[in-house]
């Protein structure tokens, strides 16, 4: 299947019967969007006995990555069109995430607590996390994937496709970076543009929004409830007790058939 949340886009490949394995090669050839199908990240669904199905997360560039809000809300909404249910529990390396229908064609994912410490998110030596060294004064946080948030002036000047690249291989992190330009642009209302590691620059990101929006309210700029405007949409993030949910729309684009 194709699919988007705010212009994040995914192909989803169904293994719940079985399938081909995906290799880091099988996942840069799909991604292709010239010669494959095309895709910010690549979700496997499978089985599992311990939630509704597991999935697995591939970037563009073939590496693996532990998180994705958008396409978990894109294959909640797609099981529970399935089943009729109104609420799921999804299996990712995030750990178990509880899934619910928020009525008028919305989706909420619960993505859980964001992660603060140098060595969670991870970072290669101990460092504050809210003021991370590096020009611009930006925030660390994990979302399952480590995040950089930079709060800026005018998040339309800043040149992403330059200064992403930098900061996601940049050596203060091991496993590279999310890279998150926001600026505040109302009470509780951020813009946001997005670099993601192994991808590239994005219409949307649902864990970039979960990781702006606790740096966010960590810099003491936000409430715990925010609305982000992404270059594909909006989305709304609240900063509940029992972790992050992220609320907004999907699309199932099309359905096909890979030819080997």
């Amino acid at each position: 299947m194709k699919m988007h949340g705010l212009g994040n886009d995914f192909v989803v490949l169904d293994h719940r019967a079985g399938g081909l394995s995906v290799t880091p090669k099988l996942a840069t050839m799909i991604a292709d969007r010239h010669r494959g199908v095309g895709f910010d990240q690549l979700a496997v669904i499978e089985l599992t006995d311990r939630a509704d199905a597991r999935v697995t997360f591939y970037n563009a560039d073939g590496s693996l990555s532990g998180a994705c809000g958008n396409a978990t809300r894109c294959i909640a909404r797609h099981l529970m069109n399935e089943t009729g249910a109104d609420r799921l529990t999804l299996l990712t390396e995030r750990g178990l995430l509880p899934c619910v229908d928020s009525g008028k064609g919305l989706t909420s994912v619960n993505m859980g607590a964001p992660l603060t410490s140098w060595r969670e998110i991870p970072l290669a030596r101990e460092t504050d996390t809210l003021h991370l060294p590096l020009e611009g004064d930006p925030v660390g946080t994990s979302m399952g994937n480590p995040h950089c948030t930079f709060f800026v002036d005018n998040a339309e000047t800043v040149d992403v496709a330059t200064r992403g690249p930098e900061v996601e291989h940049d050596p203060l992190f091991p496993e590279r970076t999310n890279v998150q330009f926001a600026q505040l642009i109302g009470p509780d209302h951020l813009r946001m543009r997005v670099w993601e590691r192994g991808t590239g620059i994005t219409l949307a990101s649902g864990s970039s929004s979960c990781a702006v929006a606790a740096a966010a309210h960590r810099r003491g700029l936000t409430g715990r409830k925010v609305t982000i405007e992404l270059d594909g949409g909006t989305i709304h993030i609240d900063w509940r007790d029992d972790g992050v949910w992220m609320t907004g729309p999907t699309a199932h684009v099309f359905s096909g058939v890979l030819h080997l």
